[in-house]
């Protein structure tokens, strides 16, 4: 199943992420550039630095200038987030190009990039949960408390996972098909964000 392939990889990546454990670490993926799992590695790992910049953001000490780069690299960390869904889309737009919709065939509320993208942040959200489920220095009730939520998401990988292959083989037998809007991020844009072509009129 692709999913399997989504989730063994997903967990790969926040693995080795975690050998430094460290924001500023750059990404070694031991996939071949042009193939999917390549795409797959990039985006979780995308995922994994946001999720610790999040987490560091978070620091009621934080220097306030440090905190606005952190934000700063938050904000180029989801555009590079979008452009790798898109990408991950475009595989599958490729894939099923000669697929030909079956009269009256529906387009799903999201692509199956945008689910996956759901499924990457949810390998981060278990692995994360399962740590302190077995926290040494918490709790009993916190590790309890953690581990009945670790079965919950859990769940949710099982659902999700099972929802995203019957999307997929929908697509492949023309019961639903594709239809992908480019993500227009408007808070990167000098033209569209207004802070920043009001800074160029001079208003």
């Amino acid at each position: 199943m692709f999913t399997a392939l989504c989730i063994e990889i997903f967990d790969q990546s926040i693995r080795d992420y975690h050998v430094a454990d460290d924001i500023h670490q750059s990404a070694r993926n031991p996939y071949e550039n042009a193939s999917i799992e390549h795409l797959l590695y990039s985006k979780n790992w995308i995922d994994t630095v946001q999720w610790h910049l999040e987490d560091v953001i978070r620091n009621p000490a934080i220097d306030p200038v440090k905190a606005l780069e952190m934000k700063r690299w938050i904000d180029r960390s989801n555009q590079e987030r979008t452009d790798m869904v898109e990408y991950i889309d475009s595989y599958f737009l490729d894939k099923y190009k000669n697929i030909i919709p079956a009269p009256g065939a529906a387009i799903n509320t999201e692509s199956p990039a945008w689910a996956i993208d759901r499924l990457s942040i949810l390998g981060l959200k278990i692995w994360h949960m399962r740590e302190e489920a077995t926290r040494a220095d918490a709790t009993e009730e916190h590790r309890q408390a953690c581990s009945r939520k670790l079965e919950v998401l859990l769940e949710q990988q099982r659902d999700l996972s099972k929802a995203i292959e019957e999307l997929l083989e929908d697509i492949s037998k023309g019961r639903k098909y594709m239809k992908v809007y480019k993500q227009m991020k408007m808070y990167n844009d000098p033209s569209l964000n207004p802070v920043l072509y009001g800074q160029k009129t001079g208003q």
